[in-house]
């Protein structure tokens, strides 16, 4: 069972990805975006250093999940992964034009056939507004020239594309902007229901009656 986590910027994917993993006794794999040398500058100066971004996190996603995936679900019955491989073009899709664009995807179809595909992606949602609080909140030095109309612009391309006519995979969407699966166990244990619901993974309870913070 291989499981993605996504969603825009600040919602939460790799936090859920670590709280979920005792529960199911998974493998872990976290994207790695700190090597990005070119991070910092294209926050300072997207258009400038668009294509330099996208490329490396493209070659840098594609080695990481072509070579763990396999080798981390051989070793484990259940994965999970904190991003997609192909929510890379949503990006490049924003961030890109013209021959630039064309280019990366050229490229990112080629790689694309060689990579496993989740059998579900849990799609987090949140609003703009939230999400610029939480990237305030965790304070990433990169992250501080961050615009809200470059996330905004994200989270549109995000709901189209894990919306409900993704092909795939199967998505399980979840509301998070009253979900504090940090401090709340019980928005923990939603979640973790509801995945279980959705692939029919004893134990599960056909409708997990919610608490303060576990709205969807």
């Amino acid at each position: 069972m291989y499981i993605a986590i996504e969603g825009v910027i600040g919602v939460g994917k790799t936090t859920l990805a670590r709280l979920l993993q005792p529960a199911f006794q998974a493998a872990l794999l976290l994207e790695v975006f700190e090597e990005n040398p070119f991070l910092s500058d294209f926050y300072a100066d997207r258009e400038r250093y668009a294509f330099q971004t996208q490329i490396f996190f493209l070659l840098s996603r594609y080695h990481q999940q072509r070579r763990a995936v396999g080798d981390l679900l051989a070793e484990q019955d259940s994965l999970f992964s904190d991003y997609t491989f192909e929510k890379d073009a949503l990006f490049a899709r924003i961030n890109l034009a013209g021959d630039e664009l064309e280019m990366y995807y050229r490229v990112h179809d080629a790689l694309a056939e060689k990579i496993i595909k989740p059998d579900l992606i849990l799609y987090l949602r949140a609003s703009t507004e939230t999400l610029m609080q939480r990237i305030a909140f965790r304070d990433r030095p990169y992250e501080r020239n961050m615009e809200q109309d470059y996330i905004h612009q994200l989270n549109l391309a995000y709901e189209e594309f894990f919306g409900d006519h993704h092909q795939e995979a199967m998505v399980l969407q979840i509301e998070t902007d009253d979900l504090d699966y940090v401090r709340n166990p019980e928005a923990l244990k939603f979640v973790e229901n509801r995945i279980r619901q959705t692939l029919r993974l004893p134990p599960f309870q056909q409708e997990l009656p919610l608490g303060s913070g576990a709205q969807q």
